[in-house]
């Protein structure tokens, strides 16, 4: 019969767990408790499309660069709007003017020209019509594709089956441990939990020229994104 009360040294176990360790405590003897820790995942098909893309303009001087600068995304953003893409979903994510030097010869450096920058960060909730989009930027004065990226709008039903899927596994792992030990495990005390989020995959951008492509969208591949939720569950431990 397990007595809590003589129950007095701490016995600690490790298990594979990469959300901490897993043990049982007793630090207060009238109390003993096993705390478990793990991590569910699941699966979603992302359902937005996030787009960083911009112009990079070099120009004599400042002026020169900017005015370039601005009308060539003069017309990236009538692109955006014949796409159909609403103006809140286009943000400007970055805008710079940077001298650019001439460092030859070793002399002093000096100023040779400008180079100004106007990216823009657009979200679509068509994952289809990405490529096309892109092919059109391309063709409105985009030179600098930073990053597409693909999300998840709503979560909730993922991150039910992580939550699901990391409890159970806690729960078993919690039986199993209190059998190991030769105790029987107590009612839950306490659960509580933390979002890993997701991150998403990094999409093939199987990029070929407009002769070898025709028509043809540059191909964009989504993929899946792995939600992912841990929870640590603390039982009593009965005699």
């Amino acid at each position: 019969m397990f007595k809590p009360a003589l129950f007095t040294a701490a016995l600690l176990l490790t298990a594979c767990n990469p959300g901490g360790p897993t043990y049982i405590s007793t630090g207060n003897a009238s109390q003993p408790s096993l705390n478990v820790s793990a991590t569910g995942y699941a699966d979603a098909a992302p359902d937005r499309a996030n787009v960083s893309a911009g112009v990079v303009k070099q120009g004599q001087t400042a002026r020169t660069a900017m005015q370039g600068n601005a009308t060539l995304m003069t017309a990236v953003f009538d692109e955006l709007e014949a796409a159909g893409i609403p103006k809140k979903n286009i943000t400007t994510s970055q805008l710079s003017l940077q001298p650019q030097y001439d460092y030859t010869d070793r002399r002093k450096p000096t100023i040779k020209g400008y180079e100004a920058r106007n990216t823009v960060t657009v979200k679509s909730d068509d994952i289809e019509q990405v490529g096309h989009m892109l092919d059109a930027l391309v063709r409105a004065g985009v030179n600098n594709i930073n990053r597409v990226s693909f999300s998840v709008k709503d979560p909730k039903n993922a991150l039910d089956e992580a939550r699901e899927n990391a409890i159970r596994e806690a729960k078993e792992k919690a039986e199993g441990m209190a059998a190991a030990a030769g105790v029987k495990l107590g009612p839950l005390l306490s659960i509580n939990e933390s979002r890993g989020g997701g991150m998403p995959p990094q999409p093939r951008m199987m990029a070929a020229s407009r002769m070898e492509m025709g028509d043809a969208a540059t191909p964009i591949s989504a993929g899946d994104q792995t939600l992912s939720v841990s929870v640590n569950l603390s039982y009593g431990i009965g005699e």
